[in-house]
């Protein structure tokens, strides 16, 4: 927190706060010895969690005793890694109950490949359990900023809050060995500073740090969509879509799409461009209404004339590209459906006997999966104008 000496009456016309690269807990605090114990697949985040239990096991003599005195604890976390069966539930309409299913399974196998290093310390590292590796984990990977370097924990800048919309942003000069934030607007006397973490959605808000905002301008949603069993060019259509497919490159929010699952942003005008419901998606709505090998072939011959893409430009019949964007619509309206049956049955369960956790976790439920629906009707509502534009 800031102290009251840092502060001048009135208005401070902006904040400027540095921390030396020395200053911070990277992987760079872990003993040589133990550093030379973790193979190359243990990644950054994990390394600092280490050395974060280190600072945790030493208590008063850690010299960030008073720093790690101030980071919540575990009953205090409230990422989704936390979260029981019931609490899951409530969000098995989201990707985000998939990643975060995949996220713990990780962090055991984590924790396996560095529990032997870990045991070469018992006199400093003594009965470390997987629930403190999974809390110092989270510390890090809620708290943690990165660099070339990897990753480090910042006292002060990480009990900064989140503004989604804050221009503020922690800046690294690795040249200069500093890390600095500067205001982006004046603050007066008292006034809570924010920055931004990122251009985060509610699902990695979430997922990763454990808190949503009742209404983010960052907000995407992940589907999923499959050729059907019955369809007779099913394997010929998977070959040409797995072989036409570019690969995954992590957005902002470190979510990878793939040949069959694909990220939707908020569309800002139904008759606009339709800039947010994805190309890729779209021209996999063309490769699933074709109803033959030529249909088929015609898509790949055009990709091989142009910029190898498949199916990027419109079908030259309307119907046939109406037909594939009807196809996207009545996916969307499904999903659309089953968003607003989950967000209604929270809607339900509200109770005075619930625990103050469940109910916070209830809240944050509820704006991720409103967000997730304000973005799968925004999609909707493009495809149905531009389908009509088609007529």
């Amino acid at each position: 927190m800031v102290g009251e000496e840092s502060w001048c009456p009135g208005f401070i016309q902006a904040l400027h706060w540095e921390s030396l690269l020395r200053q911070q807990i990277s992987s760079d605090n872990l003993l040589p010895k133990a550093s030379a114990l973790l193979d190359d697949q243990v990644e950054s985040v994990t390394k600092v969690a280490i050395a974060l239990l280190v600072e945790q096991k030493l208590g008063w003599e850690s010299e960030w005793a008073h720093y790690v005195s101030c980071l919540p604890q575990l009953g205090e976390m409230n990422s989704t890694i936390f979260w029981s069966r019931s609490e899951l539930d409530m969000i098995c309409q989201s990707f985000v109950y998939q990643e975060t299913i995949k996220q713990k399974a990780q962090l055991e196998k984590d924790f396996l490949r560095i529990k032997p290093a870990l045991e070469q310390f018992p006199h400093i590292l003594r009965r470390i359990t997987f629930k403190d590796f999974i809390h110092a984990y989270a510390l890090v990977k809620s708290r943690a900023w990165g660099s070339t370097k990897g990753v480090s924990l910042i006292p002060f800048a990480d009990f900064l809050n989140h503004d989604g919309v804050s221009e503020a942003i922690v800046l690294n000069d690795e040249d200069k060995h500093v890390s600095e934030v500067i205001a982006d607007r004046n603050y007066a006397a008292h006034e809570e500073v924010l920055i931004r973490y990122g251009k985060f959605s509610n699902a990695t808000l979430l997922l990763d740090f454990g808190f949503t905002l009742p209404y983010n301008i960052h907000d995407q949603v992940k589907v999923q969509i499959d050729i059907p069993h019955h369809d007779l060019l099913r394997e010929t259509k998977l070959e040409i879509l797995k072989k036409h497919y570019l690969p995954a490159i992590e957005d902002d929010n470190g979510f990878k799409t793939s040949w069959d699952s694909f990220i939707i942003k908020e569309v800002k005008s139904a008759v606009g461009k339709g800039k947010g419901v994805p190309q890729s998606l779209r021209a996999f709505a063309r490769v699933l209404c074709c109803t033959s090998h030529q249909d088929l072939s015609d898509l790949v011959l055009e990709a091989v004339q142009n910029d190898g893409r498949l199916a990027r430009r419109p079908f030259k019949s309307r119907s046939k590209e109406i037909q594939a964007h009807e196809i996207l619509l009545s996916h969307l309206t499904r999903l659309i459906e089953e968003y607003n049956a989950s967000v209604k049955s929270l809607g339900n369960a509200a109770s005075p006997s619930i625990c103050k956790r469940f109910a916070l976790r209830r809240q944050m439920t509820l704006h991720l999966l409103a967000g997730e629906l304000r973005i799968l009707k925004s999609a909707s509502a493009w495809l149905k104008n531009y389908c009509a534009s088609l007529l």
